[in-house]
């Protein structure tokens, strides 16, 4: 089925898509925006535990929930990919609904250094990685990030961060509190003459843009929000861009391919929506469908004049896949520090994300998460705990309110042979190639991982913990929440996918924005970068396009 056409297809109704179609539908363009899941509310999910948080038992809450989503996966040492289904761990799962990651993410939001966009620069590249300086640096995006924190909506404390890069506005609302267990690690922090300060959040301190402020419920990552004080896209920039009457929101569909024309340029999308394959002509198409989504659509997505896969010539599409080598430490206290109010995760410390002798970068540390019973019982338990029968039980009962974490996501080394490819011989539900991952982090990420794991045991102990365990990094890449690199931003296109306003080097009219472009990670949780790229992209989208149409 051949639709009547639109200016622009944008793909993935997450982070990245939901900007660009809020950006470009206010920018006058007609835009069809493609989500592969569903428009979801609090009430399907609530706060269970069993089917939100970081675990599977009962399914993705927030999709995609069964095998026609399937994957191959290849990590760390295994010698054969296996079949692997989104409730599994190795999966590298991303949500898939209307908001994406955004509608059940954590909501830290924090803006990269201006080292981070110069590794190489700074450190040269270790033997066996691809260590690259972005094409843009910190100053190009600052505008982009203010944009993102004022459109959106970030509430925290402007100068709190001696390590934080310069600003041009402060932050629209002001930081979050410190729970009972954030004041025990502040004064814990000030007496090792650290420098804390609280979490930049996608949360609303107080009521902002028609949005009421939080409720201090501990349910934040994993969950939907039941007040709508997270700032997804799902509340935010979405609505706006359908608000205009140029962006028609189509939920359930699935991309199968970008189709070109004789130039090599985009003409239309191939897309499922449920059995029915339709064909969405249009004049440009914006990819942001994840760092493992995106080059397999890209890779399936091939012509004569892109017989390796649309922008594939350099073989660079799917390559440098990254995600964060999250290590740290768990303390258990001799008195209560849970209060049940949230977010949970409070402070923070960015001493050591860069100048850590003879490593490459670092990581910022903060308190965790609420660790729910389930999760706690499950997977944070010092060596040598029970894990069952009557002691499990009692062992629950005495030490879940006295335990606290710090955790860092150490930035990967990007690899080249970590990556993302398509299997032509396994098919999807739908009969389009699988992606089919290859991981494996470079050994210095373990090294940083166990030093950034030492400071985080440090804390803990100055804190007054009376048992302290670290928890570093193994060796397959993670490349889940967190996953970026696979569409690299690069100047050179025989060393990269999309230019600096991430346009894909061999088109004219085909962007990428999402995680895929970033060419290293950060030492921090992305969303915030994304975000910004996206206005960036968006602001170079509209230029563009008008020139092209005029």
């Amino acid at each position: 089925m051949r639709l009547d056409p639109v200016d622009a297809v944008v793909i993935g109704a997450g982070a990245g898509g939901g900007v660009v179609a809020k950006e470009l539908a206010g920018a006058g363009f007609r835009v069809a925006l493609l989500e592969r899941g569903r428009l979801q509310k609090y009430s399907e999910t609530g706060h269970d535990e069993l089917r939100s948080q970081r675990t599977t038992v009962l399914g993705n809450a927030f999709g995609p929930d069964d095998e026609r989503h399937l994957r191959l996966v290849r990590l760390g040492d295994d010698n054969e990919f296996r079949e692997t289904l989104p409730s599994e761990g190795s999966y590298g799962n991303v949500a898939a609904c209307v908001g994406g990651g955004t509608f059940s993410f954590g909501a830290m939001a924090w803006r990269f250094l201006e080292k981070d966009f110069r590794m190489r620069s700074t450190y040269g590249a270790p033997e066996g990685s691809t260590l690259e300086d972005w094409p843009i640096a910190y100053a190009d995006l600052e505008p982009f990030y203010s944009k993102a924190e004022w459109e959106i909506g970030v509430s925290g404390k402007a100068g709190a961060n001696p390590f934080e890069p310069p600003r041009s506005k402060p932050y629209p609302m002001p930081a979050l509190p410190y729970s009972k267990e954030g004041s025990v690690l502040l004064t814990a922090a000030q007496r090792l003459q650290w420098h804390p300060f609280p979490i930049p959040m996608l949360i609303n301190s107080v009521a902002y843009r028609g949005r009421p402020g939080c409720i201090r419920c501990p349910h934040c990552v994993g969950f939907a929000c039941e007040s709508h004080s997270k700032s997804s896209t799902a509340v935010t920039v979405i609505p706006e861009a359908v608000k205009t009457g140029l962006c028609d929101l189509r939920t359930e569909c699935v991309a199968k391919e970008i189709l070109t024309d004789g130039r090599g340029n985009a003409s239309a999308v191939a897309y499922f929506q449920g059995s029915e394959l339709r064909e969405q002509p249009c004049r440009f198409v914006v990819v942001s469908a994840s760092a493992t989504e995106s080059p397999r659509l890209l890779l399936n997505s091939k012509s004569r004049l892109h017989a390796r896969g649309l922008g594939n010539n350099s073989d660079w599409v799917g390559r440098n896949l990254q995600g964060h080598a999250y290590s740290g430490a768990y303390g258990l206290f001799p008195q209560d520090l849970f209060d049940g109010l949230g977010p949970a995760a409070c402070i923070a410390v960015c001493d050591f994300n860069h100048g850590n002798p003879g490593l490459r970068g670092g990581a910022r540390m903060a308190n965790e998460f609420i660790r729910l019973p389930y999760l706690f019982a499950r997977s944070v338990r010092p060596p040598g705990a029970p894990r069952w029968g009557l002691a499990h039980k009692q062992f629950q009962r005495d030490r879940y309110k006295r335990c606290a974490g710090i955790k860092g996501p150490v930035q990967e080394m990007p690899v080249f042979t970590n990556r993302v490819e398509v299997e032509e011989n396994r098919k999807d539900h739908w009969g389009i190639p699988v992606a089919k991952i290859t991981g494996k982090r470079h050994p210095h990420d373990i090294e940083i991982g166990r030093f950034i794991a030492g400071r985080a045991a440090q804390w803990l102990e100055e804190a007054g913990a009376e048992q302290v365990w670290t928890t570093v990094a193994g060796k397959g890449s993670t490349g889940g929440q967190h996953q970026a690199g696979t569409c690299r931003m690069g100047n050179d296109p025989k060393t990269s996918v999309v230019d600096r306003t991430c346009r894909v080097h061999q088109t004219d009219n085909v962007y990428v924005v999402d995680g895929s472009v970033h060419v290293t990670n950060g030492g921090f949780n992305p969303a915030l970068t994304i975000l910004a790229t996206a206005y960036w992209a968006s602001h170079h989208i509209v230029s563009q396009q008008r020139k092209a149409q005029a």
